[in-house]
């Protein structure tokens, strides 16, 4: 955990400038890609073996090596993709963190794209939302940004910037932009984050960059963070409150600090 915790320091990090390199989603589909070619390499030796079935043992056994040359290659292409995409994690392998998320606009929340399809997420494999307001980063990441709030935005298809962010809501695209109006006053974006440490739990309210925030690496909430993100009034606290932290709050396993 020390060194996970000095990797994915709490608070505002300094982002990659460019979004991250896809290594991870290349390597997977590379591996997708090559198992189905074996396995189809593999169909095609079976049938010979079968139409063949009466040939020399010369021609049995140049079966046998091809049937054990495709699985030796895929296995091995399988696992050392693996030990190398592991080696380029910033954390030395693959991660299960977890943090809520509410977005409000003007006080009305507002309700994220539902999942389509059989994977029931939106976002990528490594970072995505399964309709449960919580931010899901599973696998190898590969620089501070993959764990940062605005790259969780850009996984969904938004942004999230200082002034302005935009977000798939159900009813379509929002986009927000500090001045626009907001109960009859020039609205801000802002964004507060709920963290806990040893038992209590406090919010601060990031100013300057807030996609550039990596959430705390847990894969429970709490301790995992709470963040809100309002677009309304300016303001140093919010009123909001993730719904698990409300439960641990009044079943006393977390107090404010």
């Amino acid at each position: 955990m020390g060194l996970v915790t000095e990797v994915l320091a709490h608070g505002v990090e300094e982002a990659a400038t460019l979004a991250s390199p896809a290594l991870d989603q290349v390597i997977r589909a590379n591996s997708i890609q090559y198992s189905l070619i074996s396995l189809a390499v593999v169909f095609i030796l079976v049938i010979l073996s079968v139409l063949f079935k009466e040939r020399q043992e010369k021609f049995k056994f140049l079966l046998f090596g091809g049937f054990v040359l495709v699985i030796v290659l895929n296995t091995v292409y399988l696992v050392s993709s693996t030990i190398y995409l592991n080696s380029q994690s910033i954390t030395g392998g693959p991660v299960h963190y977890h943090a809520d998320f509410e977005i409000y606009n003007c006080g009305q929340k507002v309700e994220v794209k539902n999942p389509e399809g059989l994977s029931n997420k939106v976002g990528t494999e490594v970072v995505h939302e399964h309709n449960d307001n919580r931010i899901h980063i599973e696998g190898v990441i590969l620089n501070k940004h993959d764990a940062s709030i605005g790259h969780f935005l850009e996984a969904l298809g938004g942004e999230l910037r200082q002034d302005r962010m935009s977000i798939p809501a159900e009813d379509g695209l929002l986009e927000l932009e500090n001045g626009q109006m907001c109960h009859d006053q020039a609205g801000i974006l802002q964004v507060f984050v709920y963290r806990t440490e040893s038992g209590s739990f406090y919010q601060r309210k990031l100013t300057g960059n807030p996609q550039d925030y990596v959430i705390s690496p847990f894969g429970q909430v709490p301790p995992g963070d709470c963040i809100i993100i309002e677009f309304d009034k300016p303001k140093d606290k919010t009123d909001k409150l993730c719904i698990f932290y409300k439960v641990a709050k009044e079943k006393g396993e977390i107090r404010v600090r």
